[in-house]
C-alpha cells in the first residue's frame, strides 16, 4: 500500500467476507500490515483457520464464525463498517455443475444478503470478487469489460448475477459498488488439496510428490494466470479510490497474458526443479476436456490502469517464482 492510501484507510473498519480463504486471508494481511481495522466472516466451508491463525492476536482484528445465507448474521457483521471486500463465494466450475443448487445458495442468496446488509449499514463501498467465467462463449480475445457472452456453468451465472445485482443496487439504492473479473487467480496460501484444487496448486503437490499431472485435453488451453500480489493491488485501489468514474462499475482483474496449460507445467518444473532437480524429468498425462470450460481467457487491462491506475507488478513467470518458493516451504 502507498502512504496515501494506508492515510486514507486510516481508523477505517473494512468487513472481508470469506476472509479466512486463499484471496480474502491475503488482503486480511495487507489491511492488517497497515493498521486497518479487519472484521472476517467466514463459515470455513472452503476458508481454512490456519489461513487468519496469526492474525487472532492482532487488536484490529475481530473474527465473525458464520454463513452468508443467512441475514441476520451479514446484518451484523457490517455494524460500524465502512467499506465491504466481499470475497466468499463457492468457487469451482465443476463443482456448480455437480451441485448448482449449493452454489447459487452461496454466490446469489449470499451475494444479496451482503448487499441488503450493507445497504442498511449505510456502508461507503461495496467491493466483490466477480469472475472472468462471466465471459461464457464470447470468443474474441482480450476480453473487454462491456462485451460478454453466454454463461457456460451454473458458476458462470451466479457471477453474472452478481454484476446485474450490483448495479441495481448502486441504481436503485446509491450503494457504490465495484466488481473485479478474477482471472486464474494464484499465489501463497491457495490450498491444493481436494477435488476442486486450482491447476497451478495442484500441479505443484503432483510434481513435488513425483507425480505425473494430468491436463485436461491437448495442454493448447491458455488462460491469464494472476498473481495475488496483483489482485491485493486492485482490491486496495478499488477501495481507495477517489475518482467517481471509477465506481460501480467492473473490472478484469488479471495480468494481460495468456500461458498455456503446457507452457504452465514446463515453468512449474523449471522453478520447482532450483528445490528437486528431478522434477524436471516427470511427464505430463493427458485426459479429456472439462465440462464448462472455455478454450481461453485472456484480459484487457487498460480500464483498470486507466481509471484506477492498476499496475500489476508479477507476471506469470515471477509470480510461480515466489507461489512455488512458498508451497515448498509449506508443503514439504
Amino acid at each position: 500500500m502507498t502512504q496515501d492510501q494506508t492515510d486514507y484507510l486510516k481508523g477505517r473498519h473494512v468487513l472481508i467476507t470469506g476472509g479466512a480463504g486463499f484471496i480474502g486471508s491475503n488482503l486480511c494481511e495487507e489491511l492488517l500490515n497497515n493498521e486497518v481495522h479487519v472484521v472476517c466472516l467466514d463459515n470455513f466451508a472452503t476458508g481454512k483457520r490456519e489461513n487468519i491463525q496469526s492474525f487472532l492476536s492482532h487488536p484490529k482484528f475481530t473474527l465473525i464464525e458464520g454463513d452468508i445465507r443467512d441475514l441476520d448474521t451479514c446484518k451484523a457483521a457490517c455494524k460500524g463498517i465502512d467499506f465491504v471486500l466481499h470475497q466468499a463465494a463457492l468457487g469451482s466450475v465443476p463443482r456448480s455443475i455437480k451441485d448448482p443448487i449449493t452454489s447459487n445458495d452461496v454466490n446469489v442468496t449470499g451475494f444479496l444478503n451482503m448487499l441488503v446488509a450493507s445497504r442498511d449499514a449505510d456502508v461507503k463501498r461495496f467491493i466483490y470478487a466477480a469472475s472472468s467465467s462471466t465471459y461464457g462463449d464470447h470468443e474474441a480475445l482480450p476480453k473487454v469489460e462491456d462485451t460478454i457472452g453466454k454463461p457456460l456453468s451454473p458458476y458462470a451465472i451466479t457471477k453474472y448475477v452478481n454484476e446485474l445485482y450490483a448495479d441495481i443496487f448502486s441504481g436503485t439504492y446509491g450503494l457504490n459498488t465495484i466488481g473485479l473479473r478474477y482471472f486464474n487467480v494464484f499465489g501463497r496460501r491457495q490450498d491444493p488439496n481436494g477435488a476442486y484444487a486450482a491447476v497451478i496448486p495442484k500441479f505443484v503437490l503432483q510434481f513435488m510428490s513425483h507425480e505425473s499431472p494430468f491436463i485436461n485435453g491437448d495442454g493448447s488451453y491458455s488462460r491469464d494466470f494472476t498473481y495475488i500480489d496483483n489482485v491485493v493491488q486492485m482490491n486496495i485501489l478499488a477501495l481507495c479510490t477517489q475518482n467517481q468514474a471509477a465506481l460501480n462499475t467492473v473490472y478484469n482483474t488479471a495480468y494481460g497474458q495468456r500461458t498455456t496449460l503446457l507452457e504452465l507445467t514446463e515453468l512449474l518444473k523449471k522453478h520447482l526443479s532450483k528445490f528437486d532437480k528431478d522434477i524436471s524429468k516427470i511427464a505430463i498425462k493427458h485426459r479429456d476436456n472439462r465440462a464448462g470450460d472455455i478454450p481461453h481467457s485472456l484480459a484487457s487491462i487498460e480500464k483498470a490502469k486507466k481509471l484506477l491506475g492498476y499496475d500489476p507488478k508479477y507476471d506469470i513467470d515471477s509470480g510461480l517464482k515466489e507461489a512455488v518458493s512458498w508451497y515448498w516451504e509449506h508443503l514439504k
